[in-house]
């Protein structure tokens, strides 16, 4: 009998192809993101965009689940949300939350997961053990993607202009040091426990 060894291209799409394992760390990052929703909003100003620790859920996905799964844990919170669940903040839900001056933030979820797995697995890599290469990751993240999408959303839906978003998006800087510092110290410990969690393989 002759015995097949598996081609690169079905090793790749394995690879590639979720696992149940994979599926239910996305599903449980889901719930995650969902349930921390719930915890601590609070209203800030008059732009009806509260703090909650929907940004702490979105960062662990991303950067304990690397880009892909990450990116698909928020990608499936917002659909929970977007059908009707009560899944963001305000208990809101239903796509009029697209109307709302929150929406910039909310679409920046999923590419600031994206970006920040792929820092902490790509640019940070054997250093993701340590607290500070990855709040310089998820820093990064929240610079680069989730401020600029919010403060584009603000702009939008509250007409504004681009200093009078600003001033309002600053509110929220000292609460995502906060959020990244628990981020950097709850990776950081996570992944030295389990340092093939990034890896799809296995």
């Amino acid at each position: 009998m002759t015995l097949h060894q598996p081609t690169e291209t079905a090793t790749a799409d394995r690879r590639r192809a979720f696992s149940p394992t994979d599926l239910a760390l996305v599903a449980s990052f889901a719930a995650l993101i969902s349930a921390m929703t719930y915890l601590g909003a609070v209203p800030v100003g008059g732009a009806g965009v509260p703090i909650t620790l929907q940004t702490l859920g979105v960062m662990l996905a991303g950067c304990l689940l690397g880009p892909v799964r990450g990116t698909a844990a928020v990608l499936l919170y917002l659909l929970l949300g977007f059908i009707g669940l009560p899944v963001f903040a305000g208990h809101t839900s239903g796509p009029g939350v697209l109307s709302e001056p929150s929406v910039g933030y909310l679409l920046s979820f999923p590419v600031a997961a994206a970006l920040g797995g792929f820092l902490v697995s790509r640019i940070a890599a054997s250093a993701r053990t340590r607290a500070l290469p990855v709040f310089l990751c998820s820093i990064a993240a929240s610079i680069l993607v989730i401020h600029p999408m919010g403060i584009g959303g603000l702009m939008v839906r509250l007409d504004l202009d681009v200093v009078e978003a600003w001033r309002i998006d600053v509110l929220y800087w000292v609460g995502d040091l906060l959020k990244t510092t628990i981020v950097a110290l709850v990776v950081s410990e996570v992944h030295r426990a389990f340092p093939q969690l990034l890896d799809r393989r296995r």
